[in-house]
């Protein structure tokens, strides 16, 4: 009979973050959203692929690169049906991709708001005195880990601090401290 209970919360983004363009149509700096669309060309063995982004006010388009001038050959055919049939888990990939989206924009709109999937893997019982709580992140978010405990348990921000500082609270493998106000980023 244990006394640890173990959880394992599967961390998702609910909104995919939108790269800030100046809009030529409606004119200034907008939020472009993630259309979930591919745009696939062809030009004799070069191909071309793109991520299909509109203006949240005007529909304008802005196209995301994915591939540039890739040779057939050299383009995995998984990848190639993905782009084609514009599966949904490959653009969800490349529009939460903030990194990539950041080199060509420079600026852009994220969001914190999360889905958290809890799943009871060990433990339970009545004695249980101690919580483990495994993380994982389905893509990068900009929520702080202090604040996601916060809310998911049910307790202030200050209390969580109170237990770091008590070493009621540790994070492993060591890394940022919980209370830090670092974003929850995927390894």
């Amino acid at each position: 009979m244990s006394a640890l209970l173990r959880i394992r919360w599967t961390i998702a983004p609910k909104t995919a973050p939108r790269p800030l363009i100046n809009c030529n149509r409606c004119g200034g700096t907008k939020p472009y959203q993630c259309s979930e669309k591919f745009r696939v060309n062809a030009n004799g063995k070069r191909i071309d692929a793109w991520l299909i982004y509109r203006c949240i006010n005007c529909e304008n388009s802005w196209n995301f690169g994915i591939l540039e001038r890739c040779n057939r050959r050299d383009i995995e055919p998984a990848l190639l049906a993905a782009l084609e049939s514009n599966d949904p888990a490959l653009a969800r990939r490349h529009a939460f991709d903030t990194t990539a989206i950041r080199s060509r924009i420079g600026r852009v709109e994220e969001f914190s708001e999360v889905a958290v999937r809890k799943q009871v893997l060990d433990g339970g019982q009545e004695n249980t005195v101690a919580l483990e709580l495994q993380l994982e992140l389905e893509m990068p978010t900009s929520l702080r880990l202090d604040r996601l405990l916060a809310v998911e348990l049910g307790i202030s921000r200050s209390r969580l601090q109170v237990w770091e500082d008590k070493r009621l609270l540790v994070v492993a493998p060591e890394g940022p401290r919980p209370c830090a106000g670092r974003p929850a980023r995927a390894r």
